[in-house]
Parts: C-alpha cells; structure tokens; sequence
C-alpha cells in the first residue's frame, strides 16, 4: 500500500509505514556511548580540579574561579559526549527507504535528543547512586564517633566544648600576664559565662556596651589585669570576632555566587549538549544514507 506527497518535483510515492520510525537499538548505543564518555572526562575533570584545589586556607583558587572553570569543564564535556553519542546514534539507526529527505532529517534529531536524553538520565542516576553511598557512608561515620564521644560528655560537661568556635577568644581574655599568682579555681565558670556572651553578640550581631563592661570587669578580677588594660583586652578580641563574622559571611557569600553560576553554566551546557546530539545524529544518518 503506498501515498502520495507533492513537492516542488511533483507527486511523490511514499511506501505507508507498519512498523515505528524510532531505531531504538541505535538510541541506546548512541546513549551508552555518550554516558561512558561522559564518566571517563568527570573522572579526568575530577583529577584536574583536585589539582588547582588546596586544603589550606589562602591557597589555590577561589570559589569563583573554581565555578568558571568547572562549568567550562562541563560544557567540554557535554559537548564531546553529545557529539559522539549522537554521530553513533545516526550512523547505526536503519535506514529508511522511499521516506523524503525532510522527514529523515527530522527522523534523526530527534534520534539524537532521545539518545542524548537516555544519556543524562543515566549518568545522573549513576551520580545520584554514588552520593547516596557517600551520604550513607557519612552518616554511619558520624554515629561511630557521636558514640565514642558521648562517653566522655560527662567528663567534659563543665567545660567549652571543643569544637566551640568562641573557645580561642575565651582563651585570649583570660590569659594573664607573665609572673602572676592570681588564683585559677574558678576560671571554668567565669568561661561559660563569657562565652554565653560572646554567643549572644555572635548571634544578635552586636555586643551592647554592658556587655562589654561586664566583661572587662570579669577579666580584670580574673586575670590581676587593670580595668583599662582589661578593656583594650575586650575590645580587640570583640574586633577580631567581628572580622571573623565578616569574613564567614563574605565566604558565604562567594559560595553562594559560584553556585549560581555553576547551576546557569551546568544549565546552559545541557541545552547546548541536547543541540549537539541532534546534530551530530543528523550528520551521521546523512553520511550512513550516502551511496
């Protein structure tokens, strides 16, 4: 059974099709190329990253510049695994006979965004299994040291706790001048209050006045320093807190900024590897239909 079109040539017989016009064999081979492409340039991506990354404070790159570069990293990426998925997809596809031109084109983009879509599906699924086992790696880590550590809380109770973030500044206010005798028995106590307030400065983002006298008064009884000297001593560590709080909420900031950019730029990329996909699949049917 066949129909007709018409065309600038004139009426053209056109075979009716019975079966589907989506190669699915090739969407898969095509999807399956572009995903193992896509994880072997991540791994190297990783490896080129860790490089320009520094676990020390003040080296390496900042969050902004590690934002460019890892989206530019993954528009390569996106653009190579798409154009080789694609072009795989086209050149294995069947072939159509007695279909026009214009639908074999459309025929194999569309094969190309399918192949690139069952792609991104299962490198995103492979990701999303892969930070799953860390999270849950993560969380038995953290149960393990929560039961090691609550067996000395006890011991610890009357104390700061380690990881206090106020406990180097408490250290800074009470510690006392070469050669003096005055007492230390209640210095525990005198540190918890400090740091209650200190605490509450930190979280109201200004320390009222009384607050600071207080605290001069508390360190001069403590450490044998004068009221003067003692408040010089509050006032630059009351300073240094507020520069720490500065400098906490620029770096939030700049992360905030850099994943913006890293979303748009991952965004865009994925726009831009759909494109190449389907047009690397329509070059690659074109040359397998070519005599």
């Amino acid at each position: 059974m066949t129909t007709t079109f018409s065309d600038s040539r004139g009426v053209v017989p056109v075979a009716a099709e019975t079966a589907s016009a989506v190669s699915w064999g090739a969407i898969f081979a095509g999807a399956a190329v572009a995903a193992a492409v896509t994880l072997a340039l991540m791994v190297l991506g990783t490896g080129f990253g860790l490089s320009i990354v520094s676990p020390w404070s003040n080296t390496g790159v900042g969050a902004g510049t590690f934002a460019v570069t890892a989206a530019i990293g993954f528009l390569v990426i996106q653009w190579i695994a798409s154009g080789l998925g694609g072009y795989v997809t086209g050149r294995l596809r069947t072939r159509w006979t007695d279909v026009h031109t214009d639908e074999v084109f459309f025929r194999d983009t569309a094969h190309g965004l399918l192949a690139w879509c069952v792609s991104t599906l299962l490198v995103a699924a492979l990701l999303a299994c892969i930070a799953f086992g860390a999270a849950s790696t993560g969380v038995q880590a953290g149960a393990t040291v929560a039961a090691g550590a609550a067996q000395g809380a006890t011991a610890a109770a009357s104390n700061a706790a380690p990881g206090d973030p106020t406990g180097y500044f408490v250290d800074q206010l009470f510690r006392q001048p070469p050669g003096s005798q005055v007492a230390t028995a209640d210095r525990a106590d005198a540190r918890q209050e400090v740091t209650r307030i200190l605490v509450n400065g930190a979280a109201t983002g200004t320390l009222p006045d009384a607050d600071k006298s207080y605290l001069a008064q508390v360190v001069a009884s403590r450490t044998g320093l004068s009221q003067a000297d003692a408040e010089k001593r509050v006032g630059e560590v009351v300073a240094q807190i507020d520069a720490a709080t500065v400098k906490a909420k620029q770096a939030a900031d700049a992360a905030r900024k850099a994943g913006l950019t890293t979303a748009f730029a991952t965004f865009l990329s994925l726009l831009i590897g759909a494109f190449i996909a389907s047009v690397s699949a329509a070059l690659g049917g074109r040359l397998r239909d070519d005599p």
